[in-house]
């Protein structure tokens, strides 16, 4: 460690582990979704039987990587209001001080470091807002999938009983009407949020590297180590 610095810890270990299940997660989902919508490759098993089954492997993928994103979901909206670590929602309020740090982050991300005029040892507002939109295009993103996932379940029921696809259209059946009405409009809008996602951890990815290089406090190292270096005061 630099002389003048201190270690400030800012993921627990369970907070990386989960933070990368999730980038893995999202790798299979994207993959496997966009051979679902589009088949794009065959299988390297040369026997034409085979053939059929990838389609199945795909989707099996799909779903479960869906699944780890929503059990990872819930387990994250439970931290955000009841983790010892922190908790994000205090960085969600519309407060003076939330706004004001929120505004200040962001100028001194268009000016390059220009300005820096909050503490950044801590998860601020910026990142915290950022982060809450990834967390609702999940959430709509599970919506849309198990309404295509629903359809498939024509008959009604299921290997499970006829309860699941019955609580299924009851939570996601709204989302028809509200994507434009027809099933190829939930289809579309689930394509569509992919590519917003996509381009979300674009974002990120830039703005960490960002930060690591013009803040110099091993901002990247947090989701490996868990800690970042700040200047002492």
């Amino acid at each position: 460690m630099k002389p003048g610095y201190k270690r400030v810890k800012r993921m627990t270990a369970f907070m990386r582990i989960n933070h990368w299940v999730v980038a893995i997660c999202m790798v299979a989902a994207v993959a496997t979704g966009l051979y679902i919508g589009h088949p794009y490759y065959q299988t390297l098993i040369a026997e034409p039987a085979v053939d059929k089954y990838v389609m199945a492997w795909n989707r099996w993928i799909h779903l479960m990587a869906a699944i780890i994103f929503d059990v990872s979901s819930v387990v994250i909206a439970y931290l955000y209001f009841f983790s010892r670590f922190e908790k994000p929602y205090k960085k969600l309020l519309p407060t003076p001080k939330n706004i004001r740090e929120f505004i200040a982050v962001f100028v001194n991300l268009i000016t390059f470091n220009r300005v820096k005029k909050f503490d950044s040892s801590h998860s601020d507002s910026f990142n915290t807002v950022y982060f809450f939109i990834f967390h609702l295009m999940l959430v709509w993103m599970l919506l849309t999938g198990l309404q295509l996932y629903v359809q498939g379940l024509e008959s009604g029921h299921s290997s499970i009983g006829d309860w699941w696809p019955a609580m299924l259209h009851l939570v996601t059946d709204w989302t028809i009407p509200f994507t434009g009405g027809t099933n190829m409009d939930v289809r579309i809008s689930h394509h569509t949020t992919m590519y917003f996602i996509i381009v979300w951890v674009m974002f990120h990815i830039y703005y960490q590297v960002w930060r690591t290089i013009f803040w110099q406090e091993g901002d990247i190292a947090i989701v490996f180590g868990g800690s970042k270096f700040v200047k002492e005061k």
